[in-house]
């Protein structure tokens, strides 16, 4: 695939998750944050300074891993000269995608909107995430309050517990993956039409776009209380639970009757072979019963005896992985990517969606996240600047 060029002005971790599915495809991607604010010791993105520090006073872990393999540069985009900075990156650097997660509302003040900069690259690819997309340009985009506003808390937990957040950022993540798949789509589209693209990304409809087992069963007979949280279960398939066992937990999903005939026949679990469980609706009707029944069974053993049963009985199972072993996955211990702090220390980084060409290039090591502005001076050199010039810009605030 071709090498594609893109200026992100992002922050936090969607947008910023997006742009690091591209540098897994070996595109070139730079980060645009904003120049120090007056009285504010951080500088650039917040996610700099959360988690442990890492690689000094602005690389903390938090941050480290979704900005792997990028370049970061700093620019005052509320002075004149900071936006005819970005202006004169798109057109010299022919950059293919501009991409930001700034609040709507910002774009035309900050210079950054598709208007803009479609004016100075006809062909442009420029894509936003917001909460709402740009029809709502003054709503802010918080993971948890859309998990919040969208029914994923209502989902989320013990039937009879509070309603909770779940364990990842799911939105985020969500509409970064949506931003990325609408970007190569239209660039594709542009190896066609020769067009460049707007693309308005909804965290709220990107998430609510999954709610495929819910939404529409409400239309479908289903009372609310049937879709709501039910821990560990299942709601339509019994049993999928999480089971205690002699020495902790495991996980069995039984999707079909077939299924649970198998199961049946497995002298552990022999005295559950009633009438009244035949049927998926049988076992859904009887389900908290079912459940403590099973587990009254799987409490005797140990994990792995469960575990052993289950698998002769050709069951879905598993452990409940604790997540430090999760790297040592042999299916994920063989695809983790890497990268090494400045100090040489090497850091483990969840392994891509699906492995690229470029990648096995790199024997699955991508260069450290950058340092606030590291490569302001080269990448203002490669577009022509001088060094007194770019001074000059220092100097006047517009650049750091």
């Amino acid at each position: 695939m071709q090498r594609r060029i893109v200026l992100s002005v992002e922050q936090a971790l969607t947008m910023t998750y997006a742009s690091l599915r591209m540098v897994h495809l070996g595109w070139r991607v730079i980060r645009l944050e904003p120049t120090p604010v007056e009285g504010r010791k951080s500088r650039g993105d917040p996610n700099r300074y959360v988690g442990r520090p890492v690689a000094g006073d602005d690389r903390h872990s938090y941050f480290v891993a979704p900005n792997v393999g990028k370049e970061a540069i700093a620019v005052d985009l509320k002075q004149p000269e900071g936006q005819e900075l970005v202006g004169r990156i798109v057109k010299q650097l022919n950059v293919d995608v501009f991409c930001t997660n700034t609040l709507p509302a910002r774009h035309q003040t900050l210079g950054i909107d598709y208007q803009r900069l479609r004016a100075l690259r006809e062909d442009l690819i420029w894509c936003g995430i917001s909460a709402m997309g740009l029809e709502h340009p003054d709503v802010p985009g918080y993971d948890p309050v859309i998990q919040a506003l969208c029914g994923v808390m209502d989902l989320t937990g013990h039937a009879d517990g509070p309603p909770l957040l779940c364990g990842l950022p799911l939105v985020d993540l969500k509409a970064g993956d949506e931003a990325f798949l609408q970007i190569v789509l239209a660039l594709a589209e542009r190896t066609e039409t020769g067009k460049g693209k707007q693309i308005d990304v909804s965290m709220s409809q990107a998430i609510v776009s999954w709610l495929q087992t819910c939404l529409p069963m409400l239309d479908m007979g289903s009372p609310p209380e049937e879709l709501k949280r039910s821990g560990n279960q299942h709601r339509q398939f019994i049993p999928v639970n999480a089971y205690r066992t002699g020495d902790g937990f495991i996980y069995m999903a039984i999707g079909s009757d077939a299924q649970w005939s198998r199961i049946i026949r497995k002298p552990w679990f022999a005295s559950l072979a009633q009438e009244r469980f035949s049927s998926n609706a049988g076992r859904r009707r009887d389900r908290e019963e079912l459940h403590a029944l099973i587990e009254a069974i799987t409490e005797k053993h140990t994990a792995q005896e469960t575990a052993e049963v289950l698998r002769e009985a050709g069951i879905p199972h598993s452990p409940i992985t604790p997540i430090e072993e999760v790297p040592r996955l042999p299916f994920v211990a063989s695809s983790n990517l890497t990268t090494n702090t400045p100090d040489g220390h090497s850091i483990r980084l969840p392994p891509p969606a699906v492995r690229t060409e470029h990648l096995d290039k790199l024997e699955g090591t991508l260069p450290f996240a950058p340092a606030y502005g590291e490569h302001t001076d080269k990448l203002l050199l490669e577009i022509g600047l001088s060094d007194s010039e770019i001074a000059g810009l220092r100097d006047r605030g517009v650049v750091a």
